[in-house]
This record gives structure tokens, sequence and C-alpha cells, in this order.
């Protein structure tokens, strides 16, 4: 098989999304028992739930330039200890504080996986394989929520059971770790670093047909025009690239995903379901559509290009979520059917989201920006994604309690509307254009909607 080593890095480094699909989904059926043990306000379940977006901002405001100094590799094998570390001390907090505290721990990890592993894949990857390549870690994220889901289902019955739930995060730590033990850094990173022979090895692992000469030439071309003796010097240019990153960040988020993903049990105990177990076992189907829809955007990415997909996945997002502020809104009318309604809507834009805005914008930023920052610039767009994660999240029980589900969902349907409108103006395709020519055309001026490839 021409690309085994290239599949076999991919999907090893896409294990990072585990770590953080699994923080995602897990926090959804544990806060229903946590919320028994010390009987929670709407505010502490907010701040529970956001603390580990606090120590996501963290890491990923830190930690891009980290990976620009000391590589890819390196920067992802200290998440995973850093997951371990916080998973233990989650599942033996012995009060609220504590167990706050030890999640914007795990969040660290969060924040750094979040950026690293895309950034790590983008750069390992043909032009003609990268969009595939880079949704395999949003695979690995909705594997990690339908994981979470899972465990939540099984320590639903048992003693000490958030306990249990929160400390099966070391699994995914530990595959992380060990399978990065006999990983190699990117051969973009190592030519920044000017470590030319071990790049050509793993060109050569990776691609066996390339150019090895060609693609070097031209890494190194563009890192001399950049390096401005070695100091970065922010041009008008790179304001495009900034403003599409951060702005897909908001795609992502404010469009109400982690609402969904976070409050899921939540929500469906709003709309009617009666019982922990049953919106448990509800979400867990959430889950399993989630998992298997991302496999379409893994097909269709490099085949259908990243706009056609993000046009599709909004509009179905932008529907489902006005269809839910209605079943809230006419729930009397609608009475025992109300929550049937509420499932299909979720269920409707999760379908849409994994197979657009789920894994397509983590594949944008991976994309546009310049080699010489693209650490330090992905670490920016995800410290965007985690600020725009904790108001939404440490804000949404507050709202789905204080103005309703039917305002609440309107007001993200909404939001939906105005992302349309951005990715048509704003958002280049990307699809088949290498990282080299995506750099040159903003150099060069080229408006989003007319890139150009060699």
């Amino acid at each position: 098989m021409k690309y085994f080593w290239l599949y076999v890095i991919a999907v090893i480094a896409s294990l990072g999304g585990l770590l953080s699909g699994y923080d995602t989904g897990v926090i959804s059926g544990a806060l229903l028992f946590i919320n028994e043990t010390w009987n929670l306000s709407d505010s502490l379940q907010g701040i529970l739930v956001s603390s580990v977006l606090i120590g996501a901002v963290v890491g990923a405001a830190t930690n891009g330039v980290l990976a620009d100094i000391f590589g890819r590799k390196k920067i992802i094998m200290a998440t995973a200890v850093i997951f371990i570390l916080g998973s233990i001390m989650c599942a033996f907090a012995p009060n609220v504080i504590i167990l706050i505290l030890s999640r914007a721990f795990v969040g660290l990890a969060v924040g750094i996986v979040n950026f690293i592993v895309p950034l790590y894949i983008s750069e390992i990857s043909p032009k003609h394989l990268r969009g595939t390549l880079v949704s395999l870690y949003q695979w690995a994220i909705t594997s990690g929520i339908l994981f979470s889901y899972f465990i939540n289902v099984v320590f639903a019955h048992s003693f000490y059971t958030w306990r249990w739930m929160l400390f099966a995060g070391v699994v995914p730590g530990l595959i992380l770790f060990i399978g990065m033990l006999f990983m190699k850094d990117t051969p973009r990173w190592l030519i920044s670093k000017n470590r030319i022979d071990e790049a050509k090895a793993v060109f050569l692992k990776i691609e066996p047909d390339i150019n090895v000469e060609k693609e070097i030439n031209e890494i190194k071309n563009l890192l001399s025009v950049n390096d401005n003796n070695n100091k970065f010097v922010f041009k008008k240019w790179m304001i495009m690239p900034f403003a599409i990153g951060i702005g897909m960040m908001f795609t992502q988020i404010c469009t109400g995903i982690n609402t969904i993903i976070y409050y899921a049990p939540t929500i469906f105990k709003s709309a009617g379901f009666d019982s922990n177990i049953t919106a448990i076992y509800a979400t867990a189907g959430i889950g399993v559509v989630n998992f298997l829809m991302t496999v379409v955007a893994i097909y269709f990415t490099d085949k259908l290009g990243r706009k056609p997909l993000l046009y599709f996945g909004l509009t179905g997002i932008m529907i489902s979520l006005f269809a839910l502020a209605g079943s809230f809104a006419f729930a009397d009318i609608l009475a025992e059917y109300a929550k049937w309604i509420s499932v299909s809507c979720l269920v409707t834009y999760i379908i849409c989201f994994a197979m657009s805005l789920g894994p397509v914008a983590f594949i944008l930023v991976s994309e546009v920006f310049p080699l010489n920052i693209r650490g330090f610039s992905m670490s920016i767009c995800v410290l965007s994604n985690f600020a725009f994660n904790f108001l939404v999240v440490a804000s949404f029980p507050i709202l789905l309690n204080r103005i309703g589900g039917a305002w609440t969902f309107s007001i993200f349907g909404i939001v939906s509307v105005l992302c349309i409108i951005f990715v048509y103006f704003f958002v280049p395709e990307t699809k088949g254009i290498s990282l080299e020519q995506i750099e040159e055309n903003w150099k060069n001026g080229v408006p989003p909607r007319k890139f150009i490839s060699k």
C-alpha cells in the first residue's frame, strides 16, 4: 500500500482527538450524577462544565510558540501526560471546587491537542489527501465522544458513578502517549530547524515517490522569504488568514454544537424524558450518529471540497435549530410528540455538523496560515475557539432556565444564518491546493473566493 505509513502516522496522531472528545462527552452524563452528589445551582453547573474551557484557553494560548520551538511530536506527548494526571485528579476530587480545578487542568491538554494534532497531520499530508487525513482528527473526536457516552451508560448503574466516568479518561491518554513514542516530527518543522536529512527520511517514508529535493527547496524558499533576520513581522496580507481562522472557530462553536454535546441529557430531560438513565441512552444514540456521519466528511472533503460541505451543513444546522426552538415553543400543543421532535432535531443537527463544520473548520485552520507562524497562529485560533466555547457553554444552562429553549435555540439559528453569509464571502476553497501555494495566494493578494493552484 503506497501510503501505508502516512495513514499509520495520521491515525496514531488522531488519537489525540480521543482526549478532546472524551472530555467533551463524559461530562454530559456525569453532570446528572454530580448534581445529585452536591446539588449544584445553575451557575455552578455552568462553571463546572466550562471550567475545562478555562484551562483550554491557557493551553491554546501558551503552546503555539512551544510547538514552533520544540516540535509537534513532543507537545502531543505532553498533552497525553496532562490528560492522564487530570483524569485521576477529577476521579478523586473530594469536593466540587477541587473537581472544577481538576477539570481546568485537564483543559490544558484539550486546548493544546485541538491545534497541535490538526497541525501535525496537515504538515505530513500530501495536498490531495490533506482534507481526508485532517478529517481523521474530527472522527477521533467523535470516537472519544461516543466512547464517553458508552462509559456513561456502563457506569450509570454503579456505585461512585461519576468518579468512574471521569477516571476512564486515563485510557485514551495512555494510548496516545505510547503511540507517539514511535512517531517522527513533521518534515516541514524539521526543515524549519535545518534538520534536512531527517526531513528527507520522513518524506520518503510517508510518500515514497515524492520529489524530495523539489519539496524541500519549496519549503526552504518560503522560509527564507519569511525569515527577515529571524524576526516575525506582521504583514497586511496576514489579516485575512487570521480573520478566516477565528471566523471558522466562531462558526463551529457559536452555532451551538457544544451545548448539545455537553448538555444533551439535560436538553432531553427539559424536552420531556423523565429519568437520567433514559436521557443518557438517548444521548448515546446521538453519539453513534455523530461518529458515523463524520465518515461522510472524511470521504467527501477532498472530493467535493470544503465549501460545499459547509453550505450543506450550515443550512441543515439552521433548519434543525429553528425546528428545535419550535418544539419548545409549542410543547403544550405538541404534548408527547414534543420530545420526539426534539430528538429528531438533535439527530439532524448532529448529522449536518458531523459532515461539515466538525472536520472542515479544523481543516481550514490548519491550511490557511504561513509555515513560519503556523503553530502560533493555530494556537490563537484554538484559543478563540475555547473562548467562544466558554461563553456559550457557561451561559447555556442559565439561558435555558431563564428565557427557555425556544428563544435559546432561536438565537443559535440566527447565528447560523450569519455564518452562511461569512462562508460565502470570506472562506477560500483549499481543496487540491498545496500549503505553499495557499501562502503564495495570500501574498499575491488573491481574493478568498478566487484561490488558484499551480
